[in-house]
């Protein structure tokens, strides 16, 4: 065993006795280590379970032969870290969480893996560590939240709550109506409830091979989350014995899959982020190219809020994922031989398995659109790639052409926003806010909800270099590369520019001629960094262009 550097022989005799401390048994050690890294925390509404899943996972290891050893991930609430300072630091905790569980992992030479992630950063941080570290791992995440329930009957989420504040600015609303949606949008634990960024990476683990079908649909107060923790803990000793890692799962082919069952449920465009960034662990590069090539051929069945009216709750129900994985094999869309964490290939994992409601799992014959929920969009504007969730853009605006109106950070366009000087037609422009110029590449959920709440999600375009939440819909278009404080063409834009976007052909072009754009350059200058010391000063020295995946050099 892998642990035997540290329980076996004279050698370890100074490791066992720290072991001892710990209050294991002789017996206990001679069994398989199995680290269990737990969520867990007391802020975050989608780990505030997780310790009752530790707990799970852990009868599971037991019950199956083997000893397991709890230890921690961090995780940030991106709902609560958003619209100020601290949600500069999400997306750089994906590094954080990466580079302390791989430290865990290899410094006390665990057997085997369980991860318990939940929320956005965290569960990419882990598929990352579990990459670099290759010993047999599986996922098992805390589950998302129910819908809330309105008044008067009409559902609702998070994407709805930061949309009333919108509503409110715009006169729509008044107060009471917000606090009736902050008194119902967020109802119980667990990862929030429509299909935004923690909900489509935990989908994505059983897309990739690395989750039990159910991971990323059983809500978070079912009981039946509570098995499937204990069947993973179960299911690492069978992977531990057969010796299937990672890396063994998480192959080429294996994230095309990943990506063509992304534009089948309409995810988060984050994971054109976090995709790339876990295949760069594996060896495997993702071009931004890639996602337009499988999005074509793919088609959207599914439009979750914010796209559409349903839940989490609903996909599960459904048949889940593997409902979504068995619509696409039909059509050949998916390889289905590639192994997975069951012991099994996808084929034998579907069998069996049924759509049981096509109206939240449209069939082949019948999609959202014959194209997926992701677009990349190309142009002199954005000559490496930007990223639209084209699923959740109304029909009116996948063909846009408006002035810009240009703001050097989140809280200057939200103030603009919220005062009514952003009108029909108009392109707001928000940037220095990408991985570098933030640091941190913040999401741009609140000028988006305050768009759409005032009602001018089918009238107004939102461009940046900064990112997205999954609960943002509209013409939303982020990840604008390369980034202004990169010298990017987006730091170019003076207000006025006339902007072109025609999602369907995949462009996106600022209507300023060479002659002009080669002036302007001459007279740019990067602004000083907006945060000198600490972690997000080395962050923005290390990290990538968001097209490579935000990644750290």
């Amino acid at each position: 065993m892998r642990s035997d550097v540290v329980k076996k022989g004279i050698p370890a005799a100074p490791n066992r006795s720290l072991l001892y401390a710990l209050g294991y048994t002789k017996e206990e050690l001679e069994k398989p280590l199995i680290g269990v890294v737990c969520s867990y925390n007391e802020i975050v509404p989608g780990h505030m379970n997780l310790d009752k899943i530790a707990e799970a996972v852990k009868a599971g290891v037991r019950a199956a032969g083997g000893t397991p050893v709890e230890f921690p991930a961090i995780a940030v609430c991106d709902g609560i870290a958003m619209g100020h300072v601290g949600m500069k630091y999400s997306l750089a905790t994906r590094d954080l969480i990466a580079d302390s569980t791989e430290a865990m992992a290899v410094a006390h030479q665990f057997d085997g893996l369980v991860m318990i992630p939940n929320c956005d950063k965290n569960v990419p941080g882990l598929l990352m560590a579990a990459a670099r570290v290759n010993v047999p791992t599986i996922f098992v995440s805390g589950g998302p939240m129910l819908a809330g329930t309105l008044n008067d009957g009409r559902r609702t989420c998070l994407s709805h709550m930061f949309e009333a504040v919108g509503s409110y600015y715009a006169g729509k609303l008044d107060e009471a109506g917000v606090e009736e949606y902050e008194d119902n949008a967020c109802p119980t634990c667990g990862s929030c409830s429509g299909m935004y960024t923690a909900n489509s990476m935990n989908c994505l683990t059983e897309a990739i091979g690395m989750g039990l079908g159910g991971n990323g649909t059983i809500p978070a107060v079912h009981s039946a989350r509570l098995r499937l923790a204990k069947h993973a803990g179960m299911k690492i000793m069978e992977l531990v014995e057969k010796d299937i890692r990672p890396r063994d799962i998480m192959t080429e082919a294996a994230f095309h899959n990943a990506e063509t069952i992304d534009m089948a449920l309409g995810c988060s465009t984050n994971t054109m982020l976090h995709l790339p960034a876990i295949a760069h662990e594996c060896g495997v590069e993702l071009s931004f190219d890639m996602a337009n090539e499988i999005s074509d051929k793919t088609p959207n069945l599914c439009h979750l809020a914010p796209a559409g009216n349903t839940y989490m709750e609903d996909l599960d129900r459904a048949g889940g994922v593997y409902a979504v994985m068995a619509e696409l094999a039909k059509a050949g869309l998916i390889d289905t031989s590639l192994p997975t964490c069951t012991g099994k290939t996808i084929a034998e994992n579907l069998e069996g398995v049924a759509n049981r409601n096509p109206d939240i799992i449209r069939p082949l014959e019948n999609p959202y659109s014959k194209t997926g929920g992701i677009a990349v969009l190309k142009g002199n504007l954005a000559p490496d790639g930007c990223v639209v969730k084209q699923s959740a853009v109304a029909p009116e605006m996948m063909v846009h052409e408006g002035p810009a109106r240009v703001f050097n950070s989140e809280e200057e366009a939200i103030t603009a926003i919220y005062d009514g000087k952003i009108v029909a037609g108009d392109v707001v422009v928000i940037r220095y806010e990408g991985p570098r110029g933030g640091p941190g590449m913040r999401e741009m959920l609140n000028p988006t909800s305050a768009i759409a709440g005032m009602g001018l999600d089918k009238d107004v375009a939102l461009i940046t270099d900064g990112r997205f939440s999954g609960a943002t819909r509209g013409a939303s278009i982020g990840h604008v590369s390369p980034e202004a404080a990169s010298g990017g063409a987006i730091g170019l834009v003076e207000e006025g520019d006339l902007i072109a976007i025609d999602i369907p052909a995949h462009t996106i072009q600022l209507k300023v001629d060479d002659a002009t754009l080669a002036q302007r350059r001459a007279k740019w200058v990067c602004p000083e960094p907006k945060i000198k010391t600490g972690y997000l000063a080395r962050y923005a020295k290390m990290v990538s262009s968001a097209d490579k995946g935000a990644i750290l050099g």
